[in-house]
């Protein structure tokens, strides 16, 4: 077999791949031997068809085009192989000259990773939010938890912002009630935007056993994404009790015996807290700039189908569960289509370039992953799949995903090199110090996944040059 590679731009190529004729007779030989255990000739045992009669019976061409079908994706590898290209998904293959007995000729566009220099990024400067903790900020903190400890009380009067009423609902479509659109006893508290839109003003100024009617979009069940008649009958008013902020209720809502224990408890939390996201915003920044420094050549076939992916999964997984429609959901982004379009495509090439940029890194540097790195990771992604470690494991194992993973963490582990090595500064001027930061690997892992926003349906960024090639 000769092969040779034509660059057609940085990240495209056409290889030409020449085939000897004798260097088919092992895809030949398959092809009679899978023939012979799918068809049947009277006269013969199953399997024990001679090749003349499968090629009198079924004709030469049939043998030949299963051998080819064999043949291709070795000698497509071996070609990739010789030019030591990495490439991209699928290959667009063309067959351009082939006769019983004569060599195989054909040709293989594909993608390919485009080459690219990693300038100094030690350089790297970006500013972030200063870790501040106001009176206030615990306050409203201390507030949201006497929220969560409030009781109710029933109250003889009209409803109103912030009570808990307990209604029946019913919702008309075109005049017929819906099989699912009935609902009673549910409690609901006004002005928490957590039901029906429109409730809210239905509801208030309700006294127990009152009713109204109002008109809303549903947003599930039958007749999601079409407007609805809703009646609503108030069964009872509740007004909402918060306790008192003081020693009893610290002892109550937490391990602490004093208010001012709880106070300082939260202040040291929200500290952490705001730390964490200093970070997160320290990795986004440096990787923001490190994608400015590095000119990374686009793909134009990966960058097509990452667009058409991520509209794919938004349109059928996404849309289906939350009761929306295209014009539902732009209205609730408060953008056009044009203005989505424009959106996912940024999204998708900055996530492409973080993608090839750290994967260089991780050469650069020669970064591993380990195992212990890599079950920390994967107990992470199961703990936000909703799976347990041992079944999302399994699901990695049996979709052949074990590489994505070693990659995240890989990528990971790079974004955290070049921070370590990028000046960050706060607001107030202080230099930030990331290293005292817990999980700094497992933060940059989450802002590269947050970057490259690749769903399992994704196109992976590597092809393999194993898979087999789609003819043209």
């Amino acid at each position: 077999m000769k092969s040779a590679v034509e660059t057609l731009n940085p990240t495209r190529v056409r290889l030409t791949v020449e085939v000897p004729f004798e260097e088919l007779k092992p895809s030949l030989d398959a092809a009679y031997k899978k023939i012979n255990q799918q068809v049947t000739v009277p006269g013969f045992r199953k399997g024990k068809i001679p090749a003349r009669v499968i090629d009198q019976r079924f004709g030469r061409g049939a043998v030949l085009e299963e051998a080819i079908n064999d043949a291709l994706p070795k000698f497509y590898t071996e070609a990739v192989n010789e030019g030591e290209l990495k490439v991209l998904g699928q290959p667009d293959v063309d067959i351009t000259e082939f006769n019983d007995g004569d060599e195989l000729k054909f040709t293989a566009e594909v993608d390919i990773r485009p080459s690219i220099e990693i300038p100094d990024y030690s350089g790297i400067e970006v500013t972030v939010d200063a870790v501040e903790v106001s009176d206030e900020d615990v306050e409203k903190s201390l507030e949201q938890l006497r929220e969560r400890f409030a009781s109710t009380a029933p109250v003889e009067r009209a409803a109103a912002d912030g009570d808990v009423v307990v209604v029946d609902l019913e919702a008309s479509v075109d005049g017929e009630v819906l099989e699912d659109g009935i609902a009673k006893g549910v409690s609901y508290t006004i002005g928490s935007g957590q039901l029906l839109d429109g409730i809210d003003e239905a509801v208030t100024g309700l006294e127990k056993g009152g009713s109204a009617t109002f008109t809303s979009e549903l947003k599930g069940g039958s007749a999601a994404g079409r407007e609805a008649s809703v009646k609503v009958d108030v069964s009872d008013v509740q007004e909402r009790e918060l306790p008192t902020l003081d020693d009893d209720f610290a002892q109550m809502a937490s391990e602490f015996d004093t208010l001012e224990e709880l106070r300082e408890d939260s202040r040291k939390r929200l500290a952490r807290m705001k730390s964490y996201d200093q970070a997160t915003q320290a990795q986004e920044k440096v990787l923001d700039a490190l994608i400015e420094l590095v000119e990374v050549p686009i793909p134009e076939k990966l960058l097509k189908d990452e667009i058409e992916t991520r509209t794919h999964n938004l349109e059928h997984h996404q849309f289906p569960s939350l009761g929306l429609t295209w014009d539902t959901y732009l209205e609730r982004e408060g953008k056009t289509r044009e203005e989505y379009d424009a959106e996912v495509e940024t999204q998708s090439v900055k996530g492409i370039k973080t993608q090839f940029i750290l994967d260089e890194l991780v050469t650069l540097e020669k970064l591993s992953v380990n195992q212990e790195e890599l079950t920390e990771h994967l107990m992470r992604r199961a703990a936000t799949s909703g799976m347990t470690p041992d079944q999302f494991a399994q699901a990695v194992v049996e979709g052949g995903q074990v590489p994505m993973l070693v990659g995240e963490v890989a990528r990971g582990k790079a974004l955290a090199v070049v921070v370590e090595a990028a000046k960050v500064t706060d607001t107030n001027g202080e230099v930030v110090d990331l290293e005292d930061e817990e999980d700094e690997e497992d933060e940059t892992g989450e802002t590269v996944e947050a970057a490259a926003e690749t769903s399992e349906d994704a196109p992976a960024a590597d092809g393999d040059a194993d898979d087999k090639p789609a003819e043209s």
